[in-house]
């Protein structure tokens, strides 16, 4: 079978197209033919690594999302999954299996059914985009700790950067959980997505004075702040955040360094919540993955023009050029066409 690996940390000129073996699913594993795998950018984080040149031993088959069909099943995993369709998260945390290939060895908790009615791109767009926009959306204080049509009714979410795969992801779920959801963009055409994508309220943070615009919206403040730039957002969401309310953390701003203000953030009993799926707690995980499947089945969630996530779509033998594309800022979802 054809796969893409890397056998040193680097530049996307590390990955590499090679043909191997179709290995046999162990105990707890699932092997999945490939239709989709999704590129983010803890997929390049990862290649490039903190050395460049570092050995990487066994060689890494990149990418922690996708999508396709279940091929065949290792002992312990029901025979029922067979010929069904999935979606794919984490494939390659911490283990050498990761989307970019024909045939990739998953474990069973780490996939989902994924509805006839949805496609795979968007199956292979879900896995870190959606399971971190979830956990934004229910760090709060007095929850909700789930997500769907009510959960999130009264409230009010702020979304930094609502043209992201994130921010286009926390979006929709919170559109989904009947939120009033206000976003910031930088341009009129991240404007235009952040609308198809659901949001109540878009704010350019270039041409308008955001906390001003909040403020109307929300004269009490907001309740979740989904926040991507924490260290150049700080002040601004000390301004906005309401009674009891949080910021949630889910990038780390180019590694600045975050300072807050202390009594502004005493006063409402605000929290600041660091977001990281890989690390996040089990039982949220399940939570969370029930969660976006229900939204699939709904047909609440989407990718594409229509839902303010545009796809780029690679072959499997320019995976190289879809990491680039993704360090480089592409806006919308990248993704690699493993199977037609």
């Amino acid at each position: 079978m054809r796969a893409i690996t890397y056998t040193h940390n680097g530049d996307p000129d590390v990955l590499t197209l090679v043909d191997r073996p179709v290995a046999e699913p162990g105990p707890g594993e699932v092997r999945v033919r490939i239709h989709r795998s999704g590129v983010n950018p803890t997929d390049w984080k990862s290649r490039q690594g903190s050395t460049s040149g570092s050995p990487v031993d066994p060689p890494q088959v990149p990418n922690q999302d996708g999508s396709g069909v279940v091929d065949a099943v290792g002992p312990g995993v029901e025979e029922a999954l067979v010929g069904l369709r999935v979606w794919i998260w984490e494939a390659a945390y911490q283990r050498p299996e990761g989307t970019a290939q024909e045939y990739a060895l998953v474990p069973r908790r780490n996939l989902d059914l994924l509805p006839d009615a949805a496609s795979f791109d968007l199956g292979a767009s879900l896995g870190v985009p959606f399971l971190t926009a979830h956990r934004t959306l229910t760090v709060t204080e007095e929850g909700p700790l789930r997500l769907g049509p009510g959960t999130l009714q009264g409230r009010t979410v702020l979304v930094s950067g609502g043209a992201g795969a994130v921010g286009n992801a926390a979006i929709q779920l919170a559109r989904w959980s009947d939120a009033l959801v206000i976003t910031t963009v930088s341009s009129p055409e991240k404007a235009n997505l952040a609308a198809q994508a659901g949001a109540d309220h878009v704010i350019d943070y270039r041409q308008q004075d955001v906390v001003a615009e909040v403020r109307k919206i929300a004269p009490d403040g907001v309740d979740t702040i989904v926040e991507v730039a924490a260290a150049a957002n700080a002040e601004i969401d000390a301004q906005v955040i309401g009674l009891h309310g949080s910021v949630a953390v889910y990038a780390d701003d180019g590694g600045a360094p975050l300072s807050l203000p202390v009594r502004p953030l005493m006063m409402p009993n605000a929290r600041w919540q660091f977001v990281l799926v890989y690390t996040a707690p089990h039982d949220w995980k399940r939570r969370a993955v029930d969660d976006v499947s229900a939204a699939v089945l709904d047909g609440a969630v989407g990718v594409g023009e229509e839902a303010g996530l545009p796809l780029h779509h690679f072959p499997l033998e320019h995976t190289a050029d879809a990491h680039a594309a993704v360090e480089g800022g592409a806006i919308g979802k990248v993704l690699v066409d493993v199977a037609d």
